[in-house]
């Protein structure tokens, strides 16, 4: 049964509702970047840009870089905006935008997160790079899908019980990346471990200003929590939802962070932006080896 015009929404010209883009205007390679001002700090260094977008916070380029097509696209901030990207992003290539009926071969996308985030440790210093083996989710926004068969439950058990979780927030989820991926971005100057996703910049990640927290303690409790050798080195706000949403529609997907911020020992990077235009050269140059 063809999908209804009210559940796959698309503009005049064709293009899916809020990302204003075709199929043909998408690579099979996408960088997510948060910021619409970084998609132009990526795509300045591709060889050509054969196209440009954009419709609200969502900002898209492709083109080609060492003859590798690549899209970058910025997502915005929040797993809500992951949510609206990657559902876009899969329509694109899985449903046929005539007939509103899924493709019968299915296209797998390998989506790269280059993002910023703050390291909970005094060891992963700023202006270093990580990458996330496994995101957990503090948001609600994936438990609005079947999540049984994609998630380390043992993990959720074991981080439910060492923060002791208020069940009032929604129950945490845990979902690894791909290992494809992670091989194919991995390096000698590359840290590793568990990435927090939080639903919110303040409260969520235990930032203070004129609001009491529901848990005074839980970013000490987050800081300090292990399983089988695995550590949460940083919060954000987007990993978890990406991972999650990859692994339900069949794509591979890794999230990279310059650390620009030391929760630890209170520090901030003097030269933010050098740190990231480093992790992008590293992620481009990685994506064409």
């Amino acid at each position: 049964m063809p999908i209804k015009s009210s559940e796959l929404i698309l503009n005049p010209d064709g293009s899916i509702y809020h990302l204003n883009l075709r199929p043909e205007n998408l690579a099979r390679d996408v960088i997510f970047v948060g910021d619409q001002d970084r998609v132009e700090q990526i795509s300045k260094h591709f060889d050509t840009i054969e196209f440009t977008t954009q419709k609200r916070e969502f900002k898209t380029h492709t083109g080609t870089y060492k003859g590798k097509r690549i899209t970058v696209i910025s997502t915005g901030i929040g797993p809500d905006n992951i949510d609206i990207v990657l559902n876009e992003l899969d329509a694109l290539v899985n449903i046929d935008f005539e007939t509103r009926l899924p493709l019968k071969q299915h296209t797998s996308l390998n989506i790269i997160r280059v993002g910023t985030s703050g390291s909970l440790h005094s060891d992963l210093p700023v202006d270093s790079f990580l990458l996330s083996q496994y995101g957990i989710g503090m948001d609600n926004m994936l438990r609005s899908y079947e999540l049984h068969d994609i998630c380390e439950e043992d993990m959720e058990e074991a981080f439910i019980a060492h923060t002791d979780w208020d069940s009032r927030k929604g129950r945490p989820y845990i979902v690894s990346n791909s290992t494809v991926l992670e091989a194919r971005l991995s390096g000698s100057q590359m840290n590793y471990g568990i990435t927090a996703t939080a639903s919110g910049f303040y409260g969520a990640q235990g930032r203070v200003l004129r609001l009491a927290l529901q848990d005074q303690n839980l970013n000490h409790k987050i800081d300090t929590f292990t399983f089988d050798y695995y550590r949460i080195t940083n919060l954000e706000m987007e990993t978890a939802a990406i991972y999650g949403l990859s692994k339900l529609l069949g794509h591979q997907a890794v999230s990279l962070n310059a650390i620009v911020a030391n929760r630890a020992d209170g520090t901030f990077s003097s030269d933010p932006y050098k740190a990231v235009n480093a992790l992008i050269e590293y992620t481009l140059e990685k994506l064409t080896e």
